[in-house]
């Protein structure tokens, strides 16, 4: 495939650009202000939550239902992302925003006031059809307000949202919970989005847009069904149901179904929710490839790194997002750098290159770590694979943007979210299975039938159950749990390899924009 995409997209694009510029030179910082609050709001949300569940569970009971306090959420992100996205570049970018915020903050006030478990669960499914729209918006309107040429620099901004989020959002839901009780995990919310509201309605001025046309619902029902199946087939694989029962074989007949029928439908669509033409530029196919493989490889990395220095370097899990920060770190740092010379030099192609390289070489460095390794060594790793994700996570985003036109901005900002979605469901799941596996296998072999009887419920035990261990049986497990991450990483490196290959084959088509002369109307300064 080539790219089809021009530098300049036709005399259209150029006056709707020319427009907004001229409607908004100060107000561009206000604006990125109250995009970086709500982007916090999608990001944080899980991370706060993960922290306040048992203290929620022991309120409300229903412990047999957990999962789907998550899994809710989840499903209706993932299935809601690119509606909102198809729904900005038909109605307009503002207003459906806006209306994204406004369910995310109802759903949270309502979880927030839940009874029971299974309130919970539901209105938690109404805050992730809010939050499907949140990230994209995010992005969408980003890519209207500043031409990709100067877009690299706010990178570091939204780099450094995600990377706070990751870090504060276990600190602060510990902290919420013990003083404020679990409900303010879900109020917290309320304040900040009223804040990203106010600012947004303020300031934000987008032209406004009325479609004839109507929306694809039988598209949107098909891939609603097929995002639906995929995240269960790998929330519950291995977990509820074995990977060859009748249930998840069900799920993955329907899934497959229902995504072929999609795209099938997408090509005779009046206003399809997802385009194909979309990926007939090369470069945004490779980046929604290259995007999957950083979602898949991340979550994973998050997953286990706590669990590894917890359970056998002996670090505190109460301070569990810190134990992140040389990953975060350097893909903050990382990212900033990327952003700033794409700016000044309009190239980006070396940094997906490096980036994969980089993360292919610091996930076998992880996988190398055994029970003698040291948390230096280990947090070296952890910056080596933290530079590729700084390469890679903003990059993917911007060159997809500049790969369609203005048009087609906000599917091309939620499908390429999505696709990070998709790969982050995957690689917990599949790394998760074989970590469990591997785990299960180790204590077999050292700990004998008391080994397999401690990890037969989870191959994940809290700091309070590996305490009670008698000390051979806590040695076998340091030596599974060591042997589980060794297989999740290695996998996870052989994954990364084709991240590698896509990036090679990216065409490095100039950025829109006119480079750093435009950052003072950018700027608004």
């Amino acid at each position: 495939m080539a790219d089809t995409v021009a530098v300049d997209t036709g005399p259209a694009d150029r006056a709707a650009q020319a427009d907004q510029a001229d409607k908004q030179p100060r107000s561009v910082r206000v604006v990125l202000l109250a995009l970086m609050i709500t982007m916090m709001l999608a990001m944080l949300d899980n991370m706060i939550i993960g922290t306040a569940m048992p203290t929620i569970v022991g309120e409300l009971g229903g412990l047999e239902h957990l999962s789907w306090v998550v899994t809710a959420y989840t499903l209706a992100t993932a299935a809601s992302t690119p509606l909102w996205g198809k729904l900005g570049d038909m109605y307009g970018r503002k207003g459906v925003f806006m209306s994204s915020i406004v369910l995310f903050l109802i759903g949270s006030a309502l979880s927030g006031m839940a009874q029971d478990m299974g309130q919970l669960i539901g209105f938690r499914a109404v805050q992730g059809l809010g939050a499907g729209g949140l990230m994209v918006g995010v992005m969408a309107i980003i890519g209207d307000l500043i031409p990709p040429r100067e877009r690299g620099k706010y990178q570091g901004m939204m780099a450094g949202v995600m990377a706070l989020a990751m870090i504060g959002g276990p600190l602060v839901g510990g902290t919420i919970t013990d003083h404020w009780g679990w409900r303010w995990a879900f109020y917290i919310n309320l304040p900040l989005g009223v804040v990203a509201l106010a600012a947004i309605s303020a300031v934000l001025h987008l032209p406004k847009k009325r479609s004839q046309a109507r929306i694809d619902y039988l598209g949107a029902g098909l891939l609603t069904v097929g995002i639906t199946s995929i995240v269960l087939v790998t929330t519950w694989g291995g977990t509820e149901y074995a990977w060859t029962s009748t249930r998840i074989m069900e799920l993955i007949g329907i899934g497959v179904a229902a995504l072929v029928g999609f795209v099938f439908w997408q090509t005779r669509a009046a206003e399809p929710i997802v385009p194909l033409h979309i990926f007939r530029s090369r470069n945004f196919t490779l980046m929604s490839l290259i995007g999957f493989i950083t979602g898949f490889v991340m979550f994973g990395a998050t997953l286990f790194l706590p669990l590894y220095q917890q359970s056998v370097q002996g670090a505190s899990a109460t301070n569990s997002g810190l134990l992140l920060l040389p990953m975060l770190g350097a893909m903050l740092v990382t990212s900033m750098v990327a952003g700033r010379v794409t700016t000044n030099t309009g190239r980006y192609k070396v940094f997906p290159i490096v980036g994969s390289v980089a993360m292919v070489g610091g996930l076998y460095l992880l996988s190398t770590m055994d029970t003698g390794t040291s948390r230096f060594m280990s947090g070296v790793f952890m910056a080596v694979v933290g530079l590729g994700m700084g390469c890679l996570m903003q990059i993917t985003m911007l060159v997809a943007q500049n790969s369609v036109e203005m048009k087609d901005m906000g599917v091309a900002s939620s499908s390429t979210t999505l696709f990070r979605t998709l790969g982050s469901s995957f690689g917990v799941a599949i790394m998760g299975a074989l970590f469990n596996n591997r785990v299960q296998d180790v204590m077999a072999e050292r700990a004998g039938s008391l080994g397999s009887k401690v990890t037969e419920q989870s191959a994940q035990l809290d700091a309070a159950s590996l305490a009670k261990l008698p000390d051979a049986v806590r040695e076998a497990y340091q030596h599974a749990v060591s042997a589980g991450t060794h297989s999740a990483f290695l996998l996870g490196a052989v994954i990364a390899v084709l991240s590698l290959v896509a990036a090679l084959f990216v065409k490095e088509v100039p950025l829109k924009g006119d480079g750093p002369k435009a950052e003072v109307a950018a700027d608004g300064v």
